[in-house]
């Protein structure tokens, strides 16, 4: 299963998320507290694998943004958390993950144009656009409505709650940031743990 540990800022979150097996590992760089630069985020990803999938997540950016950004950091997927379209996903040069903020259990009409992208089912926003850290309506999702689709599911996941939402879902992959921090920073005992839980 896939596992991604987003929002990382720090080397050591990097080596952590890296160390215990994340297949993805996100960097934030649309307007956030956890917003790296593409040059901050290309010097903390110098010694991630090949193998780890690094992702960048953007809100509303433009094509000539992103795809400088892809270039600068080396990224290997793009997520997208605004009203970006599936023609405008399908410009970009690396696979991109399309973020769904879930209100009252429905999934948006609009997952149907992104078949051929990996979605994400994540809480409405909050403040920032790319998650709220809380958990959605789990129980009222039209799970049937899923199929075929390759998807994480994000938004309030934490060590406690993430075996249940595999148990529900059947994901591709699990998504976590404020769920494996303490007092707002990265906490590694946290990374480790999700990731170990996550695999079980």
């Amino acid at each position: 299963m896939w596992i991604k540990i987003c929002g990382l800022s720090t080397d050591d979150a990097v080596a952590a998320a890296v160390a215990n097996g994340a297949t993805h590992i996100g960097f934030v760089f649309a307007e956030s507290k956890r917003q790296v630069t593409p040059e901050y985020a290309k010097y903390l990803s110098r010694n991630v694998p090949k193998t780890v999938k690094k992702v960048g997540l953007f809100v509303n950016e433009s094509l000539t943004t992103i795809e400088k950004t892809i270039a600068t950091v080396g990224l290997d997927m793009v997520q997208l958390h605004g009203q970006e379209s599936a023609a405008f996903a399908d410009q970009l040069s690396v696979p991109v993950i399309k973020a769904f903020g879930i209100k009252d259990g429905k999934l948006p009409v609009e997952i149907l144009d992104f078949k051929q992208q990996v979605i994400l089912l994540d809480a409405p926003p909050a403040k920032f656009a790319g998650g709220s850290g809380h958990q959605f309506d789990w129980d009222k999702v039209d799970l049937a409505m899923l199929s075929g689709y390759q998807f994480f599911v994000a938004g309030g996941l934490t060590t406690d709650n993430v075996l249940n939402a595999v148990r529900i879902f059947k994901p591709t992959g699990v998504d976590v940031s404020s769920g494996v921090e303490t007092s707002g920073v990265k906490d590694l005992d946290k990374i480790k743990a999700f990731i170990e839980k996550s695999n079980v």
